[in-house]
This record gives C-alpha cells, structure tokens and sequence, in this order.
C-alpha cells in the first residue's frame, strides 16, 4: 500500500510539474518577440512619422522663395516666415474647388517675378470682380468703393492698419515719397488708396490723423467700413488674412480705362514705383493682371 501511494504522489507531482511547464511556455510565447513586434513597430512608425516633419520658411511676398532655414528672401529682403509643417507621407491636399473669396472673384496672385523691377503679374482668362462696396473715407464720407474710387481711374493700392509699428509706417513712407515725385499728377492722373485690414479700429478719425502723418494729400484716400464689407474688398484683391499682422506689403497698380491690373512691393525703391505707375497710365505694363475688370 505504501509503495502504491508514493507511486500515486509521484505521479501526481511529475503531473503538476508538466503543467507548470506548459503554462509557462504559453505565457512566453504571448510575450515573445512576435507579440510585441506590433508595438515596437507602431513605435517606429510613430517616430518615423516625427522625424519627417520638415520645417519650411517662405517669403510672404514671393511664396515660390522657400528654405529650410531663417533668412531674408533674395528678391525682396524680407523676413522668410515659418510655413504651416507638413510630413512627408502627407499626400498633398486637394484644394482645386477651394476658393477664400466670392465665387465670382480671382485674388490677385503673385506669379513670376521680374527681379530689376520687383513687379508681379500675370494674365487670368477669368475677369477679376472689385466689389462696389459701401466705404468710408478719413473724412467720414460714404462711398462706392468700385463706382467712386476706382471707375475710370489709374489707382496705386496698399493695405494698412493704423496700431501697425512695424511694415505699415515704412509702407506709408513709401507712398508719401512716391506722391512728391509724381506732384499734381496724383489727384488728376493718379489716385493713391490706403485699405484698413483692421476695420473694427481703423475709424475714420483714426485714418485722417494717421494719414497726416505722412502728409497724405487730397489724391489719397484712406478706406475703412463695416467688416463683412471690407472682408469682400480684401478677398477681392487677394489680402484678406487671419491676423492683421500677416498682411502683405504688397501694392497693387491698376488702370480700370484700360484694364490692366499689376501689383509690387509695397517697399520698393521710389523710382521703381513711380516708373511702374506712369507705365499702367499709358497702358505700357509688361503684363496685365485681368483681361477684364468690372464692379460687383
């Protein structure tokens, strides 16, 4: 009988022992390499995915101008700006039906550059739309922006914002130099307009007492108005922006008789300016910027 029980307890031990072993077994293989390669792997992608991210600056008034690096662009010296990052793996996204402003409207943007002379253009088959909106001058008049600012006119364009301490002033500087060496021609062959992109404090007082302090004379006309109407006057002319601070220094020159519509650094040399203007109000500019310009 005892012989039988240590036989029974033997074999009951070798059971549990084998037992063990295979359990165990088990448990590894669940934590073997081949269970965690999918996490490992995920992790790779993850970092993999981190690493391609890739830091691009651009020029905000050549975007074709891009580094990797801070710096000025070449062409114009301004500061390069940090572009929106993108991965490499990231498909580029789809924006062919997208469109910042009215249907009817073709922002004015920038295209090939003519380094001499800064000046942007090109030619759109689509007609470009200058809305007719309900405007207010620096003296407090409502106006038809398109029907008495712009119909029948050469016009010199630029944006601004009067709590500007950076690229306005300079922009406005430009302009008042520009107006002493064209003389009597602005007001009679040329008219100079200053858009506000900060509407809801660019008040009219606030436009004619900023003006003053560059001399503006009664051919320059400063724009204010409601911001539903001067965001359709932006987008019109391809400045509409987010923050105030991110508009373009950009001018634009235009011809409405003869339907040519340029546009240039709003911080070029005097003289580049003052050529480019008498050149739209003989109808002598390179390119022109729409085939056809009409009020909306």
């Amino acid at each position: 009988m005892k012989k039988q029980s240590s036989l029974k307890t033997a074999l009951v031990a070798a059971m549990l022992m084998f037992g063990w072993t295979t359990i165990g077994a088990q448990s590894h293989a669940t934590k073997g390499p081949s269970a965690l390669a999918p996490g490992r792997s995920q992790n790779s992608q993850e970092s993999k995915s981190k690493t391609s991210v890739k830091k691009s600056y651009v020029c905000p008034m050549h975007p074709e101008v891009k580094s990797t690096k801070r710096g000025k662009c070449p062409k114009c010296k301004m500061d390069l700006r940090l572009e929106k990052p993108t991965t490499e793996a990231q498909a580029p996204a789809d924006h062919s039906g997208h469109d910042n402003s009215t249907a009817e409207t073709v922002p004015l943007a920038v295209d090939s550059v003519n380094v001499n002379t800064s000046i942007n253009a090109y030619t759109s088959g689509k007609k470009m739309v200058i809305p007719d909106v309900e405007v207010l001058d620096q003296h407090g008049n409502a106006l038809h922006f398109y029907s008495d600012l712009i119909k029948g006119k050469t016009v010199a364009i630029n944006f601004i914002f009067t709590n500007c301490t950076t690229i306005c002033p300079p922009l406005a500087a430009t302009f008042a130099r520009v107006q002493k060496e064209l003389g009597d021609k602005v007001g009679r062959d040329v008219h100079f307009i200053s858009i506000s992109v900060d509407p809801l404090t660019d008040t009219p007082e606030r436009l004619k007492a900023w003006g003053a302090k560059f001399k503006a004379g009664n051919g320059w006309t400063f724009v204010t108005g409601t911001k539903p109407e001067m965001d359709r006057l932006l987008s019109a002319f391809g400045a509409a922006v987010s923050r105030r601070e991110d508009h373009s220094p950009v001018a634009i020159i235009g011809n409405d008789t003869k339907g040519i519509w340029t546009r240039t650094y709003g911080l070029a040399k005097t003289a580049q300016i003052v050529g480019l203007i008498l050149d739209v109000m003989e109808g002598k500019a390179d390119d022109s910027m729409t085939k056809e310009t009409t009020k909306q």
